[in-house]
């Protein structure tokens, strides 16, 4: 469990800092290499939840995406200074059950 936690995090750094990386080249005029390198780190993105031991695509993804919610509210307050409110948190929540769910919910067969 530990591991897939891992790679779901260091899946969501990429895909944030790639993708944040690329709006400060587009929106803020930034130079054309931090586009460059934001698509490198983006790519290693595609790669990382590949590396999960979950055997369904759909269902890594998908439990990865309630994961990226909570990294994305993180980043939003660390980075961008914009402080989560009430709602936020209680979304972001509501999101890391439904990962624990999709991910360790016993099944038949």
């Amino acid at each position: 469990m530990l591991i897939a936690i891992i790679l779901f995090v260091i899946a969501g750094l990429a895909e944030i800092g790639g993708g944040y990386l690329v709006w400060l080249w587009l929106r803020e005029a930034k130079p054309l290499w931090y586009g460059i390198i934001g698509g490198i780190i983006l790519i290693a993105y595609g790669i990382i939840p590949t590396l999960q031991n979950f055997p369904s695509f759909g269902r890594v993804y998908a439990a990865y995406g309630g994961v990226f919610i909570i990294l994305a509210v993180l980043w939003g307050w660390l980075i961008d200074k914009k402080a989560p409110d009430l709602y936020d948190w209680v979304g972001a929540a509501v999101c890391l059950v439904g990962v624990a769910i999709m991910l360790y919910a016993p099944r038949g067969g």
